[in-house]
C-alpha cells in the first residue's frame, strides 16, 4: 500500500499541475478573445469639452459634462450609436432566442399582488403574463366584480411608461399616482376619482424622491 502511494503521487501531482495550466490557458484564452473581440466593436467617440470646476482652489475636468444635457442632439446620437452597439453585439448570439423563448414561457403566467382596503376598496395590481406593467385593479367591497383602474400599458406604445407609487385620499375618493417615463427619476404626479376613473387635471411635473403625501 505504501508502494502504491509513493508510485501514485508524483502522477497525481502531474495531473494536478496539468489541470491547473490547462485551467490557467483557458483563461487566458478567454480573456484575450474577449480583449481582441472588444477592440473591434466600433465604440462611438464622445464628444470632450473643455469644461473644469474649481472647487476650493482645486480644478477638476469634466470633459464630458455635455452628455448630461439628454435633450442635446448630439447626445442622443451618442446613445443611439451606443446602444446600435450593444443591439449588434448581443443579436450576433446564436443562442440569443432561445434563451428568450425559455424565459418568455417561464414568465407567462398570470400574476396578483396582495390587496390593500381603503374604506370599502381593495386595490390590487394583476398581470396576465407577458404584460410590460401590472395592471392597478380595484374592487368595491370584497364579492364586487373587479375592474381597470389604472392601466400603464395604454399611456405608452412601447410600455416605457410606469406606474412609481400610488396613494388613496383619507376620504377613499381619489387616487394620487406618479408617473415615471423611460425610467426616468423625474415623476408626474396626477390624480383620478375612484368611482368614475375619471384622470382629473391636476398635475405636477419635475418631482423627484417624493412619496405622495
Amino acid at each position: 500500500m505504501n508502494n502504491n502511494i509513493i508510485l501514485n503521487t508524483p502522477f497525481s501531482f502531474r495531473n494536478h499541475i496539468n489541470s491547473w495550466f490547462r485551467s490557467l490557458f483557458l483563461v487566458l484564452f478567454l480573456f484575450l478573445s474577449s480583449f481582441l473581440y472588444s477592440q473591434r466593436l466600433p465604440y462611438p467617440e464622445a464628444k470632450k469639452g473643455e469644461q473644469v470646476d474649481d472647487f476650493f482652489g482645486k480644478e477638476v475636468a469634466d470633459p464630458y459634462r455635455g452628455l448630461e444635457d439628454l435633450g442635446a442632439q448630439e447626445t442622443i446620437d451618442w446613445v443611439k450609436a451606443e446602444n446600435k452597439v450593444t443591439s449588434d453585439y448581443l443579436t450576433a448570439i446564436p443562442f440569443r432566442e432561445k434563451i428568450r423563448d425559455r424565459l418568455t414561457k417561464i414568465w407567462n403566467y398570470p400574476r396578483y399582488s396582495a390587496p390593500f382596503k381603503s374604506g370599502d376598496y381593495y386595490f390590487y395590481y394583476k398581470n396576465d403574463g407577458l404584460q410590460e406593467q401590472n395592471v392597478l385593479y380595484v374592487r368595491n367591497g370584497s364579492d364586487a366584480m373587479e375592474r381597470v383602474l389604472l392601466d400603464p400599458n395604454k399611456l405608452s406604445v412601447d410600455g416605457s411608461v410606469t406606474v412609481s407609487s400610488i396613494s388613496v385620499s383619507n376620504d377613499h375618493e381619489f387616487l394620487g399616482y406618479s408617473l415615471a417615463r423611460g425610467g426616468s427619476d423625474w415623476q408626474e404626479l396626477h390624480v383620478l376619482e375612484v368611482e368614475s376613473g375619471k384622470v382629473l387635471d391636476d398635475e405636477i411635473k419635475w418631482v423627484k424622491f417624493s412619496n405622495i403625501a
